[in-house]
């Protein structure tokens, strides 16, 4: 995230971008007054997610559209927003030394003001008196103008520094991991839960570059369903292609987008184009790829909002297979049907219902994905807040529901079945630790080489990256996989493959 420093004057201050730092010497009466649109979409977004729990990548393409802002202003608003996001705790360190009282006790809306202004400040390439001035004047136009002096002083401060010299300070009497935390915007508790995934996967030195990949701006992916409608899926996909769309070179039927506004691609608006991690759409695909029998039927146990379940859909419709997609929340199992449209209904159906009383339907199903709710740490990069939202506790809570949907799922499989258990996260506690213990209290299943399937639809390019995996350290490691966002360029998910045996 940041760059040693290397150019210093004569006091050993650092200098920054090449000359002294200019803020602005308007007075009062001449400085901008209303927030500029971009800074405002920024702006907005920050509060909705502080406020309402929101995800900004639900929220942002809302206000660009709200403020119909340009190209070059929607990139200027994405920027501000996940880059401010990216490194709030890193940026709260930093304003605890130039704010006269707890950040705690500010107003909301003035801290979010701060945390973009000192990202402008610090990490983009904006004017210092730019980055103050406008900043100011969002306050005054959105909270008032009272606190736009404390605004316009504390970030004058935060600007007297560069970001190295504000970490190498603050990092001064940290220790090791702490100080990897705060160089690269992630709590401690994720940076050690990472460490820890890493090694037991075979990677220990790759640390660093897995907080890189977390702070750097994912590609957009696009998955074309493989439907029967003249394989319109495949047609978008190619459609998609023409537009700039980089076919995957890790699976067929999926690309990497960076083009913008995927609203304009054909297909999306008839849902057999639609976006979705790569890393998703491998392991979904994974679960079909072991030979398939007529008339299957397949159960999705926690299926919102819904991507996986299209997918899976899509494939169970290409062998004459059903399947039943569960969502415990009324509103989330309605989106489910919403993604599903563009799948023939023959080929599935939606069960608003708690999956661990899957076993009420005495129905039983030859395969089955879990992709159970877990803390998210394999998706940081698309959703940067998540990491300062998290914390700790909310394991023993998670942890309890994964292992009981998997009991659940066991319960609903048939002999001889296949269960994918799936997580967007590659913490132990959600991955390795839930596999043992689900072999620990069902003898009933085989923990299968996970690789295998993945390897066997993957084009050369995914299959070679697969192969290249160093030798774990223990048995349910080397037989589940976990990808990477800076080996795979996918969200860490982990994929974990069971058969069960009959009695």
């Amino acid at each position: 995230m940041i760059e040693d420093p290397d150019r210093r004057n004569a006091k050993g201050r650092q200098r920054h971008r090449g000359g002294p730092r200019k803020f602005s010497q308007s007075a009062p009466s001449k400085r901008a007054r209303r927030g500029d649109p971009a800074r405002l979409t920024a702006f907005r977004v920050l509060r909705a997610v502080a406020l309402d729990d929101a995800y900004a990548n639900l929220v942002l393409p809302t206000e660009i559209r709200r403020a119909k802002l340009d190209k070059r202003d929607a990139a200027f608003a994405t920027e501000l927003t996940y880059g401010t996001l990216r490194a709030q705790g890193t940026y709260d360190a930093i304003l605890r030394q130039n704010v006269d009282r707890d950040l705690e006790k500010l107003d909301p809306a003035v801290l979010n003001a701060l945390r973009l202004g000192t990202h402008q400040l610090l990490a983009m390439r904006v004017d210092d008196h730019a980055a103050v001035n406008e900043t100011v004047a969002l306050v005054r136009d959105q909270i008032g103008a009272g606190p736009s002096g404390l605004v316009n002083a504390v970030l004058r401060k935060v600007g007297a520094r560069t970001l190295p010299e504000w970490v190498q300070q603050l990092g001064a009497d940290l220790g090791e991991l702490e100080a990897l935390a705060l160089r690269h915007a992630h709590p401690p508790w994720i940076v050690r839960a990472l460490r820890q995934s890493l090694k037991l996967h075979g990677y220990p030195e790759q640390l660093v570059r897995l907080l890189e990949a977390d702070n750097a701006a994912p590609d957009v992916h696009l998955v074309g369903l493989p439907t029967s409608d003249q394989h319109s899926g495949a047609d978008a996909l190619d459609a998609a292609v023409a537009s700039g769309a980089v076919r995957s070179e890790l699976i067929d039927g999926a690309a990497v987008y960076s083009g913008g506004d995927i609203g304009r691609l054909s297909g999306v608006r008839e849902s057999v184009l639609r976006v979705q991690d790569i890393g998703s759409q491998w392991v979904a695909r994974a679960l079909a790829e072991p030979a398939v029998s007529p008339g299957e039927k397949w159960l999705d146990l926690c299926a919102g909002p819904g991507g996986k379940a299209a997918l899976l859909a899509s494939l169970a419709a290409e062998h004459g297979g059903h399947l039943t997609a569960n969502e415990p929340a009324p509103h989330r199992a309605e989106l489910v049907r919403k993604a599903l449209a563009a799948v023939s209904t023959d080929s599935w159906s939606v069960r608003t219902g708690d999956g661990r009383s899957i076993g009420d339907l005495e129905e039983s199903y030859d395969r089955i994905i879990v992709d159970a709710p877990c803390t998210g740490l394999g998706a940081l990069r698309r959703r940067p807040e998540s990491r300062w939202r998290r914390q700790p506790s909310d394991l023993a809570q998670l942890t309890v529901l994964q292992a009981e949907l998997l009991d659940a799922a066991v319960e609903a499989l048939t002999a001889d079945g296949l269960l994918a258990y799936v997580t967007c996260s590659p913490h132990p506690a959600e991955t390795l630790v839930q596999v043992e213990d689900a072999l620990s209290r069902h003898p009933e299943l085989e923990l299968l080489d996970a690789y295998k399937p993945m390897e066997d639809l993957a084009l050369p390019a995914g299959r070679e990256l697969l192969r290249k995996r160093p030798t774990a350290p223990g048995i349910t490691a080397a037989r589940c996989v976990q990808l990477w966002p800076h080996i795979h360029g996918t969200d860490a998910m982990f994929f974990a493959l069971f058969r069960k045996e009959a009695p």
